[in-house]
């Protein structure tokens, strides 16, 4: 048997009919941009998040971006960001001009809010926190620091929508949450596309502004602004995927307490689930010493893996002028050079996931 780390087109079967006859209206209406549908989405993602606003934009990144650039951060700042984030979310603060100060992950691989407050200067504007792996982060702590230091909190949700924090959603926890709807996400889109949710009305009408060439009306520019607009058909796509989302949630919850219960290997460690967290199980994230190991024998057995991530940013070329070395992050290194991917999707099989169980109980 192979099993393929992911296998986006079980998702699209699940509702077919629903994608095919939104598409096919949407081609009909004849207008592609900016219409009823992003607005409609708008409305029924701010609503699901928990917040008053959500703005509707190209992806994830550009959300990042114009999230820093609408709080006014930029040249001789400081970002607070957990060293084993992926590199998007730390390339939207340097595209501002800012400097990212990198700390290090908790053993939910999220930001260690007790290692923050001796990283925070005079320079220090906000706190990036990345839901990483579809866990929310220890959102609470954080958000007392910088409250006690009068810093802005932003979310990185590219990884955790739905998922929660004493029962509110990751998203709604901050002055600016950045999502991304990139196909593999647990709210994909069938292309790129992304989103910012926050409650400041300010906010939401500058990001709007930002998203749109720095214009509310057409030719009278406010601003230098950007081209990242949601379009009306992965729009009106991501409205009835939002609208399925937490029955494709509990799947992939299953799945993931499937693997818990059933995977006994002392080789590797599973990941674990804060207690006042939960987990939307958007990756599956093993620790295992032997992973080069660990991920040539799935292989064999015809069972994908994927490797999140395996550098992390304080030591990748883009980032060599920050001046960072091996060594300095090591909790970080050490999650980049043994953590691994299991297969986990919306559509797995019950005989599929019985097949990594076994093969993973067996190494």
């Amino acid at each position: 048997m192979n099993v393929n780390f992911n296998v986006l087109d079980r998702q699209y079967k699940m509702f077919q009919k629903e994608y095919e006859e939104k598409a096919l209206k949407v081609l009909n209406k004849g207008w592609y941009i900016l219409g009823e549908e992003v607005e409609l989405f708008e409305k029924e993602f701010a609503q699901y998040i928990g917040t008053k606003y959500s703005v509707g934009l190209a992806n994830g990144l550009d959300a990042l971006i114009i999230a820093f650039r609408a709080l006014g951060i930029g040249a001789g700042d400081e970002v607070i960001v957990q060293a084993n984030a992926y590199i998007a979310c730390v390339m939207g603060i340097t595209i501002n001009g800012a400097t990212p100060v990198f700390v290090e992950p908790d053993e939910y691989y999220n930001l260690d809010a007790s290692k923050i407050e001796e990283k925070i200067t005079n320079k220090t504007k906000a706190i990036l926190v990345v839901h990483l792996y579809g866990q929310t982060s220890n959102i609470e702590a954080i958000r007392n620091i910088a409250e006690k230091y009068q810093l802005k909190v932003v979310e990185d949700c590219a990884q955790s929508h739905g998922s929660l924090y004493n029962g509110g959603k990751s998203g709604s926890f901050s002055d600016i949450a950045c999502f991304s709807f990139y196909p593999s996400k647990n709210l994909g889109a069938f292309g790129d596309g992304g989103a910012i949710t926050t409650d400041d009305e300010e906010l939401a009408n500058k990001i709007k502004v930002l998203r749109n060439y720095g214009s509310q009306k057409r030719y009278h520019n406010e601003v230098v602004g950007y081209n990242s607009r949601l379009d009306e058909l992965q729009a009106g796509f991501l409205r009835i995927k939002l609208a399925h989302l937490d029955e494709l949630t509990k799947e992939r919850e299953n799945i993931a307490k499937r693997y818990l219960e059933e995977v006994k290997n002392h080789k590797f460690d599973m990941p674990k689930v804060r207690e006042n967290s939960t987990s939307v199980w958007h990756l599956f994230v093993v620790y295992c010493k032997e992973r080069a190991h660990l991920q040539q024998y799935l292989s064999e057995k015809g069972i994908g893996t994927v490797i999140h991530y395996p550098i992390p940013p304080h030591l990748s070329e883009a980032y060599e002028y920050l001046g960072f070395k091996e060594g300095d992050f090591p909790i970080a290194e050490d999650y980049a050079n043994h953590v691994l991917s299991l297969p986990l999707y919306n559509g797995m099989t019950a005989e599929e996931q019985r097949y990594v169980i076994d093969a993973l109980n067996e190494y």
